[in-house]
């Protein structure tokens, strides 16, 4: 989901052998490092986090963390309604709720692989995706029950194409294991009525009128890696990523205008906070604000400088996973 993510992945890679052991309870979950969080239907929120904490609040004050039956960092969480939701972290680690996040189960755990999960949306209550580093993609058409791993090399650009290609000729099991290592990192997935959009590393923006059965990767606007991307209150796309980078689509995808955020720090999450406001959530403490389509950006950077990795509006109030837990903003208009 950020790139603060992967980097903590790639410190505290799992050993396969690992056993899965529920999350400790602790009073100071609250304030240890989330990377999601997510308004469901305006009645709760749910947020995730490292060492498998999960936090539920009804209002702005009382959070509370949840059983879970794993100590896996958790990255990002999804609801289809107020019961059902799904979180997912590293080492393929997949788990779900079915009464609005007070238990929770795994569905999918896999430490072998080594890679995490860094996004999961679904359609329905039935058909879902989870996306990841190394391009990890999983389906499942029953709610979790199974989940099957799926390579979109069309996500590829043409030099790493022609390159599988010549070892699918030459080596079929050497083209298998490349298959599954070249692939870019997919960062966030992003459901837009009947249109998917994908944004990973190294420039990768695509479009899926399927649900991510096929895809269209859009020519190269950047060469570094894109953290969110969201469809603004007037209707246009928005992405952003490394070093201050911001990129407005006025033509769902063609072309890309840049725009100034005078930062250069990564940029994490996307929130739409009101018809005309929305925020870009990063690093370092940035936090900018945007009241014209993000068009131009006003910055406001937060005293402790931790970083501000995802973020939601309950009670019209900005709510905030960052480095150092729950953050209440009291930025909207």
């Amino acid at each position: 989901m950020t790139g603060l993510i992967f980097c903590l992945f790639l410190s505290l890679v799992s050993k396969a052998e690992q056993q899965v052991t529920p999350a400790m309870m602790s009073p100071l979950a609250v304030k240890s490092m989330l990377f999601d969080v997510t308004n469901v239907e305006d009645k709760f929120m749910i947020a995730v986090g490292e060492r498998g904490h999960i936090l539920r609040a009804e209002n702005l004050e009382d959070w509370q963390q949840m059983p879970v039956p794993t100590q896996t960092t958790l990255t990002a969480v999804t609801f289809v309604n107020s019961l059902l939701g799904w979180a997912v972290g590293h080492d393929g680690l997949i788990l779900h709720t079915s009464d609005g996040g007070f238990t929770w189960q795994i569905q999918q755990f896999i430490p072998h692989q080594q890679k995490p999960l860094l996004d999961v949306a679904f359609i329905n209550e039935q058909e879902g995706v989870a996306i990841g580093a190394y391009g990890l993609f999983f389906r499942t058409l029953d709610g979790g029950l199974t989940w099957q791993q799926e390579y979109h090399t069309s996500l590829l650009s043409q030099d790493d194409l022609d390159y599988l290609e010549e070892l699918k000729q030459e080596d079929e099991q050497t083209y298998l294991d490349e298959r599954a290592s070249i692939l870019p990192h997919f960062n966030r997935i992003f459901l837009d009525g009947r249109t998917t959009y994908l944004v990973g590393e190294v420039g990768l923006i695509a479009k899926s009128n399927d649900f991510g059965k096929n895809w269209q990767r859009f020519d190269d606007i950047y060469h570094g890696s894109f953290f969110d991307v969201a469809r603004t209150q007037q209707g246009n796309l928005l992405t952003v990523g490394l070093r201050g980078n911001s990129f407005r689509s006025l033509t769902n995808g063609s072309p890309w205008q840049k725009s100034e955020t005078s930062v250069t720090t990564l940029l994490n999450s996307i929130v739409l906070a009101s018809d005309s406001q929305l925020f870009l959530l990063g690093n370092n403490g940035v936090l900018l604000e945007s009241n014209d389509d993000g068009s131009t950006y006003t910055k406001d950077i937060q005293n402790d400088g931790k970083a501000l990795l995802a973020g939601t509006v309950f009670n019209q109030q900005l709510v905030v996973a960052s480095e150092v837990g729950i953050k209440v903003l009291q930025v909207i208009n």
